[in-house]
């Protein structure tokens, strides 16, 4: 059985880094780090790695003959057992720089815009729009993909095709509507609202566009409750919203416009944010988080 050491370590984000198998394989392993704000706090969040690699997983598998994506295995012998459980066996890919943004309806970013603009990322949107309306049809909110400490922006679409070219951009336009479409039907008929998501795409060495990174979790997407649903108010979430919002509270006492980093988070931020992960995977899934494989810290097979 192979170490996580015995793999060559090539890339590192914010919660996940990815390490070499071979010349076609890589392995990305999720962590259970947090981030927000573009910190990654001092606080972690246990079994977060686990429910993003699990709900992963569920999506791949799901829309695998809607798009294709680049998850080869995530039960197999070249997994080192230290890992098992947070971590993929992927295909190499060519990775398009671009954060591909799905909204279906107004919130964070896209909001602040709005209210500055009337539009978001270059798309004019109708007057009068509050917090958590529903955009109909969904739109395409493309960013900058940012370094690790930087922010990710928000460009206009035109902005992507001068970068990659006006046929890669449509590919990637159409290809984030299709499956986020796809999945907010999913995760509506099981109770929940997926408001918006991002998502990363590669070409493989045929040039076929490939889904990659991670896919449609906790971390890359906002999750609401369908019962309740009402625009005009923030809306309660299963996503890392629930940290956001404690860090920005007075409770806090952290200036989010200050150089400083983030405070460490209370014992009852931690539970409750790892509760809203789990309870997202389970809803949408149908599935218990319970039954998904935990790491042999030890190494043993």
């Amino acid at each position: 059985m192979p170490k996580l050491a015995d793999y060559r370590q090539v890339a590192e984000g914010k919660v996940r880094q990815v390490h070499e198998v071979d010349d076609d394989l890589l392995l990305f392993v999720a962590s259970d780090r947090i981030s927000a704000f573009d910190h990654v706090l001092t606080t972690q969040i246990p079994d977060k790695g686990r429910v993003l690699t699990a709900m992963s997983v569920f999506w791949f598998e799901k829309f695998a003959d809607l798009v294709p994506n680049h998850l080869v295995a995530w039960d197999d012998p070249r997994i080192p057992a230290e890992v098992r459980g947070r971590a993929l066996l992927v295909r190499r890919l060519e990775m398009v720089q671009v954060e591909c943004v799905a909204r279906g309806y107004l919130t964070g970013s896209g909001m602040a815009e709005y209210r500055q603009t009337g539009s978001v990322c270059g798309v004019e949107l109708p007057s009068g729009l509050v917090e958590a309306s529903e955009l109909v049809p969904p739109i395409f909110t493309p960013a900058t993909k940012a370094e690790l400490g930087a922010h990710d922006e928000n460009v206009s679409f035109a902005h992507v095709e001068a970068e990659v070219g006006a046929p890669l951009a449509a590919r990637l336009r159409d290809a984030t509507l299709e499956v986020y479409g796809a999945a907010r039907e999913f995760a509506r008929s099981r109770g929940v609202v997926l408001a918006d998501t991002k998502f990363e795409f590669g070409l493989d060495r045929s040039g076929t566009l490939v889904l990659g990174d991670e896919v449609l979790t906790p971390d890359s997407s906002r999750y609401w409750p369908l019962e309740g649903y009402a625009p005009g108010r923030v809306q309660p979430s299963f996503d890392k919203q629930y940290v956001r919002d404690w860090l920005t509270s007075p409770a806090s006492g952290w200036d989010r416009a200050s150089d400083t980093p983030p405070p460490p988070l209370p014992d009852d931020v931690v539970a409750a944010t790892r509760s809203r992960y789990v309870e997202a995977y389970e809803l949408i899934t149908g599935r218990s988080f319970a039954d998904w494989p935990s790491p042999d810290e030890t190494g043993a097979e």
